[in-house]
């Protein structure tokens, strides 16, 4: 079976989340928008009735769609050996993904601070204070808390003794950090040696080698989630 994602073609945003374990488990899917455009998305939205996806990324499956991040990783981790068979370690993974939705909802407020619709030149300097607060005292709340659970396991992942999908997760978020706040991740990054080698054994895995290497990697931008505006980075 190939899984049908659907999420925006030009862009890693939240989709990205859901590509990695795919890539990494080499497990067939079609990123349909990728593939037939924007367009095909906003239809294919518009034209679903019923239990209907509040937003992309939505994966279909067996029959049905499912949405949001966590829930498809939940689903993918239970159907492909992508979590840990035991249920404390499935609910640990699962937690860990819920905590990352939750940093990745405070990276887009950064940069749309006040008002999602609007364009960022109409509130950078409120996304300049946001920064501020975010680089001094969020960011190294979540990495502390992450680099705690990436040594909360024996092995070399966080749960168990293969990836899971959480630790592509965390990959991610280290990566889009860095694009988004290259001076303030080189300045901190020795504090969360665990977590950083966490990150270099997901990029090293051969699935994600290739993707990687690959023209399916979107490159960081400024349409995405992490975005890199020099005046919002920072040494602290």
């Amino acid at each position: 079976m190939t899984y049908r994602l659907w999420y925006w073609p030009d862009l890693q945003g939240r989709g990205e989340f859901i590509r990695l374990p795919l890539e990494a488990a080499g497990i067939a899917y079609e990123d349909c928008a990728r593939d037939a455009g924007a367009e095909a998305l906003v239809a294919d939205m518009k034209a679903r009735t019923g239990r209907t996806p509040f937003a992309p990324p939505y994966l279909e499956a067996d029959g049905i769609t499912i949405a949001q991040v966590a829930n498809i990783l939940l689903y993918l981790g239970e159907r492909h050996d992508l979590a840990p068979s035991a249920l404390a370690d499935r609910l640990w993974i699962n937690q860990l993904q819920l905590t990352i939705a939750d940093l990745v909802a405070e990276v887009h407020n950064v940069h749309h601070p006040v008002d999602m619709m609007a364009y960022y030149d109409e509130q950078a300097s409120e996304a300049a204070r946001a920064a501020a607060q975010f680089r001094a005292e969020r960011l190294p709340k979540f990495l502390a808390h992450f680099e705690a659970a990436a040594g909360a396991n024996t092995g070399d992942w966080l749960a168990g003794d293969r990836w899971s999908y959480a630790d592509t997760s965390l990959f991610q978020v280290v990566a889009g950090l860095r694009y988004m706040f290259p001076r303030r991740m080189a300045a901190i990054e020795q504090d969360y040696p665990r977590l950083i080698a966490l990150h270099d054994r997901v990029a090293a895995l051969p699935g994600i080698a290739a993707y990687l290497a690959s023209d399916r990697r979107i490159a960081f931008n400024e349409d995405g989630i992490f975005r890199h505006y020099p005046e919002l980075d920072d040494d602290a």
